[in-house]
């Protein structure tokens, strides 16, 4: 059982690990226009603080490391997102992301690691730390919700990649089945709701995908503001 649940976690570290990456052309695209123009900030800030909850859990939890060392990556792509989004933003909206920086990425985790250190026990730190993953996990779902909405209303699968659709079908799965496993309803929850947007996100496809229709965009369809998509993926181990 436990090679098991060590198999689901690496596999989960690979399918988390191309979701962190997602973005990537998004910032390579702000990078070569030197101007994050209509994208927002708020969901690569979230999704940082996000990722440093799921690493403090995965630190504190005994026998998670897996969790802690892709969401310890993620973190890393993460912060350099949102690096690049301070440099070529605009003035007024670099410093909307500034602040936000410092609230939810600095102040909020630091205060957060120190006051469960110096007054809670091993599995209070444990809870409190799954349960604002869990948390801010959710808060994400947001996101395909909302490109869920523009595929039924628009009819259209144009800002819905089919590979990024299946890749959090494929994630939220890996996670749900090493959360049961583990008997780890932290990672369950989200991971869970994940999966069932993913699948009802892969049924709008069957339904709405019409031949030669592109469904490219600039950016991975859960990201772009201007698309109602405002924040990647939603579910982390």
């Amino acid at each position: 059982m436990v090679s098991l649940i060590t198999i689901f976690g690496l596999l989960g570290n690979i399918t988390t690990g191309l979701v962190y990456l997602a973005p990537a052309k998004t910032f390579w695209y702000i990078v070569r226009r030197r101007s994050t123009e209509e994208f927002d900030c708020l969901p690569y800030v979230v999704k940082l603080l996000n990722g440093y909850m799921w690493v403090y859990y995965g630190v504190v939890k005994p026998n998670s490391i897996l969790v802690a060392t892709i969401n310890g990556f993620g973190s890393v792509l993460e912060l350099i997102y949102v690096t690049i989004f301070l440099i070529f933003a605009p003035p007024r909206t670099r410093t909307i992301t500034a602040i936000l920086f410092v609230m939810l990425d600095v102040v909020f985790p630091i205060g957060a690691v120190l006051v469960t250190q110096m007054s809670c026990n091993r599995d209070m730190q444990i809870n409190v730390s799954g349960f604002l993953s869990l948390l801010f996990s959710v808060a994400t779902y947001g996101s395909p919700l909302s490109i869920m909405k523009t595929v039924v209303r628009t009819k259209s699968v144009k800002y819905m990649p089919f590979l990024l659709s299946l890749i959090l079908l494929v994630n939220g799965l890996t996670w749900s089945v090493y959360a049961v496993l583990s008997h780890d309803w932290f990672i369950g929850i989200p991971n869970g709701s994940g999966f069932l947007l993913g699948t009802a996100q892969m049924v709008l496809y069957a339904i709405y995908w019409k031949p030669k229709q592109s469904n490219t965009t600039c950016d991975d369809g859960w990201q772009h503001e201007s698309l109602m998509a405002a924040a990647s993926a939603p579910s982390y181990p």
